[in-house]
């Protein structure tokens, strides 16, 4: 039946999957995805949307790279919001609210479009191991295919647990069952695994709330969109989600089945998203707040099924009902299905290299959740980054990798092989220390030409994206060069509350001072003709004004990036033995022996390794 040996073959078609594969096959590889449930591909499993703080600047990076998530969130988006608006720039994270279905089915439909992939639904049991490289797969119908290279992207499928009260049955995803097989032999093979915990909460029928006692949470007056691309326009229909509260009836009634609950009966052991707990979880760490906003999620543009965001709960469904009828506006509620948690096997991210390959096995990848990782979005460009180096590994190229001052992507790779993660793993801009050079609007600056480079990214988008730097450069420019006079510029400063000019000064200047804006300074004739002439797009003139603006901390943080990066290009040699660096601390010798990290720059991000201990392995390096 499968007579070739493929490039790449993907395990799981999740979010990591589908970027994983789809990057892949258009890098010219011959890719095959396996997944378990080929209507289920880019399923998303819990809330339906994509982005939010710093979640929305890894979309924009996955799409400036050639990554399919940013088109699927804008052809599915019912609803846009940036967020963050009122802080600077680099806190700026779009998020869409996206209808489910649509999601899912304009994913498998770019993936049934994209050369070089092929499908096949059933579950991976097995892998195929010649010594110390990867060779292809086995399935549960006992089929052996063969290939040069695999990606495992089984999310919460390994060995998953769902816990309802005190009801647990096998399954990675409600009505799906569990995956079985791999994590018994990786550890066979020498792997480290360990559990971890996720939850959703209940889905419910719109028809019977009553959203009058709720307060509506409607889109951006001038939505934006997530890809690069104009594969799509800005929404100009949106739908509302609503916000509610719990009080403190609900808690109560929630604490009366909280013996019955895995979490504190002891049934669940493992550990949840620290920044996504649980409703019982809330209740009971932060006891004296009386009462937790809930938002209500419509699912698409024309179902009547809601999510319940921050109402996520493993408690028994009778405690779900009784609590949720509780909430102002659900007194009448019908559920369509109750909240659950999930228990699943990951693999410490440790075990891995920058290239998201492990250490163990040549050729094998891991992406997503099985890293640890929380989220589509983190585990999107996990996926997209897999696909891409194993199609490298095969052509015998060298990774692709991305530092923590290119991208967000770089910052979460970075974080999770050299200092690994005990809890899922989030992504926040506050993870960042380069996040004024690292936002949402510039992603296709920073990264498209690399995409174009290893073939992902087509040259209609960096065209686009030449002619965005190009157009807001020479704006830039402009505003350098031309004056104003007082007459026309004081009555703008003046209503502004800012110091008028006595003569003629550079627009630049002018525009720079903290409270003028683009809009102030197109009140001035020339700033205007200029746009018009140029047919400049609002996409160019967000990007100047940020450039103009922020200037100084620009300059600033990228002097501050090319001081600290020039350790990256420091290596150390591969299998280097720390037992001979005796001047160098017992820790940091055990905590370098464990992550083998690539670069000195890499080792002093490591935890429990002093500045001292980099000052000795630089020396012992002849640096």
């Amino acid at each position: 039946m499968f007579d070739k040996v493929y490039d790449v073959i993907v395990v799981g078609g999740g979010h990591a999957g589908s970027e994983a594969a789809a990057a892949a096959a258009n890098m010219g590889s011959n890719t095959l995805l396996v997944t378990m449930n080929l209507q289920n591909i880019a399923q998303m499993s819990c809330n339906p949307a994509m982005g939010g703080i710093a979640k929305g600047q890894i979309v924009r990076e996955i799409d400036a790279l050639g990554g399919y998530s940013g088109i699927v969130s804008d052809t599915s988006a019912i609803q846009f919001k940036m967020l963050n608006k009122s802080k600077g720039p680099a806190m700026w994270s779009p998020r869409v609210q996206s209808d489910r279905m649509r999601f899912a089915e304009d994913w498998r439909m770019l993936l049934e479009q994209t050369q070089n992939l092929d499908f096949y639904q059933d579950m991976v049991v097995g892998l195929l191991i010649k010594g110390e490289q990867i060779v292809g797969v086995k399935t549960s119908l006992g089929l052996e295919i063969k290939s040069r290279s695999v990606v495992l992207t089984n999310g919460t499928f390994l060995n998953g647990l769902i816990h309802i009260g005190d009801k647990n049955f096998g399954g990675g995803r409600a009505g799906e069952r569990a995956a079985i097989g791999i994590t018994e032999q990786l550890i066979d093979l020498g792997f480290d695994s360990g559990r971890m915990k996720t939850g959703t909460p209940p889905r419910v029928d719109g028809r019977s709330l009553d959203f009058s006692k709720m307060i509506e949470q409607p889109g951006d007056v001038t939505p934006q969109k997530f890809s690069y691309l104009e594969t799509t326009k800005p929404l100009e229909n949106q739908r509302s989600c609503h916000m509610t509260h719990t009080s403190a009836e609900v808690h109560n009634l929630l604490k009366e089945g909280f013996d019955r609950s895995p979490m504190f009966n002891g049934r669940i052991q493992s550990i949840g998203p620290r920044y996504c707990p649980s409703i019982e979880d809330k209740i009971n760490r932060f006891s004296e707040k009386e009462r937790h906003q809930i938002f209500v999620e419509p699912e698409g543009w024309n179902t009547v099924e809601y999510y319940i965001n921050g109402f996520s709960t493993s408690l028994p469904e009778d405690v779900q009902y009784k609590a949720l009828k509780a909430v102002k506006g659900f007194e009448h509620v019908r559920f369509f299905r109750p909240g659950y948690a999930i228990e699943y096997d990951y693999f410490p991210p440790t075990q891995l290299t920058y290239s998201l390959e492990t250490k163990l096995i040549k050729g094998l990848f891991f992406a997503g959740q099985i890293n640890g990782t929380t989220g589509y979005e983190e585990a999107a460009s996990q996926g997209l980054m897999a696909g891409i180096n194993a199609s490298l590994s095969v052509q015998n190229k060298a990774p692709f990798i991305l530092r923590r001052d290119e991208a967000y992507i770089g910052v979460l790779i970075d974080d999770l092989i050299t200092k690994g993660t005990e809890e899922p793993y989030r992504m926040f801009t506050s993870r960042a220390e380069y996040r004024t050079l690292l936002r949402q609007d510039n992603a296709d600056l920073r990264l498209t030409p690399k995409g174009y480079d290893l073939g992902i990214a087509s040259l209609v988008r960096l065209q686009r994206m030449e002619r965005k730097h190009n157009q807001s450069k020479d704006f830039v420019s402009f505003f350098r060069k031309q004056s104003v006079k007082p007459e026309e510029a004081n009555p703008v400063l003046e209503s502004k509350s800012s110091s008028p000019i006595k003569q003629s000064d550079k627009m630049f200047k002018i525009f720079s001072r903290p409270n003028i804006t683009i809009d102030d300074v197109r009140k001035f004739q020339a700033v205007e003709d200029y746009i018009s002439e140029h047919n400049l797009n609002d996409e160019v003139i967000e990007q100047t004004e940020i450039q103009i603006k922020y200037s100084g901390y620009i300059e600033k943080e990228k002097n501050n990036a090319d001081k600290l990066t020039r350790l990256e290009y420091v290596k150390i040699p591969k299998e280097f033995d720390y037992t001979q660096v005796k001047s160098m601390s017992y820790e940091a010798r055990e905590k370098l022996h464990a992550v083998q990290p690539a670069t000195v720059a890499q080792a002093s991000r490591i935890s429990g390794v002093s500045p001292n201990d980099i000052s000795v392995l630089l020396v012992f390096l002849g640096r």
